[in-house]
């Protein structure tokens, strides 16, 4: 059986970061974190490489410390009030092959204490790209609705994100799906708790969700003219 690669000393780390989120206590515990974020999530990563294949083909798993799945624990605090150096998360993406960043559609999970989930989809899009989504609604609106509803993913995801308080220009305001081009996030959340994050099952609850969500991605993919 695998042993898990997360573990109650991961959630402590966090924890305790947040409650210390300075770059003083960050180096004097810097080997915890080492050991109980980024190897056990590089392992996952790595991991997960064998698995995404069945997946997709073409969403990738990269184990590397710096500019793979793994999301730096540095915050950017150049447009953020909020001057805090370090996240208290751990954020893992499988990104696109063509994706050079987190607007590109992709497979997420997230670790912290309480708010653990897996995501798929865009977050904050960039503007032809969002156009290119609202348009395959807008052509598309019957795939759109049996992939946003499929029985199996709605079963396990919520759609989340922001949108628009009124029809975005262009739009008539009584389509039938307005709401749905009202969206400025694409994304859906699958919770997860703390105790399957720390099992052994968590690899395979993390592929089984991602398989769950096909209908969803593949809908996201072809709107924005990606292979999946």
């Amino acid at each position: 059986m695998p042993t898990p690669y997360f573990t109650k000393q991961t959630f402590t780390f966090l924890s305790n970061l947040a409650d210390n989120n300075t770059r003083e206590w960050f180096e004097e515990h810097k080997q915890d974190y080492e050991n109980f974020v980024r190897e056990p999530a590089l392992d996952f990563i790595s991991d997960m490489a064998e698995e995404m294949p069945a997946i997709s083909k073409h969403f990738l798993a990269v184990p590397k410390k710096v500019g793979g799945s793994l999301m730096r624990v540095q915050r950017n605090l150049r447009f953020s009030r909020d001057k805090t150096p370090y996240k208290t998360n751990i954020g893992i993406q499988f990104r696109h092959e063509v994706g050079k960043d987190i607007h590109a559609p992709g497979y997420y999970v997230h670790i912290e204490p309480d708010e653990c989930f897996v995501g798929v989809g865009l977050w904050h899009p960039e503007p032809d790209v969002l156009f290119k989504i609202r348009e395959g609604i807008l052509k598309n609106g019957d795939a759109w609705v049996a992939a946003r509803d499929d029985k199996i993913f709605r079963k396990h995801f919520s759609l989340e994100g922001d949108s628009l308080t009124n029809a975005p220009r262009g739009y008539a305001k009584e389509h039938p799906l307005v709401e749905d081009l009202k969206r400025k996030d694409f994304i859906g959340l699958a919770t997860v708790s703390d105790a399957v994050v720390t099992s052994k099952n968590f690899r395979a609850l993390v592929v089984e969700r991602f398989k769950q969500a096909e209908p969803y991605m593949r809908f996201l993919c072809g709107a924005v003219e990606l292979r999946f």
